[in-house]
């Protein structure tokens, strides 16, 4: 699975967690997932579950304490599933 592959599976997981899912349309690799998406961090650890499920991975907690940006999770998903 590449980069956009994750990226994209990431968006279409975000729309559920993110207030506003139409300021996922300029979603970047450097979109901060709390600050831009307005996603709180309990929904945050939603996210992270979701996307072991998704992804076939396990994120240990002091990794998902790291994710801030969409590109800190594709990066940290493109390790795991690679």
């Amino acid at each position: 699975m590449d980069e956009k592959q994750i990226f994209e599976k990431l968006v279409e997981i975000l729309k559920s967690y993110t207030k506003d899912p139409s300021l996922l349309e300029k979603a970047t690799m450097s979109t901060h997932i709390i600050d831009d998406l307005k996603v709180n961090s309990a929904r945050l650890v939603d996210v992270v579950i979701k996307c072991e499920d998704e992804f076939g991975i396990t994120i240990e907690d002091d990794e998902a304490d790291k994710i801030r940006t969409i590109g800190d999770a594709v990066d940290l998903i493109k390790k795991k599933v690679g």
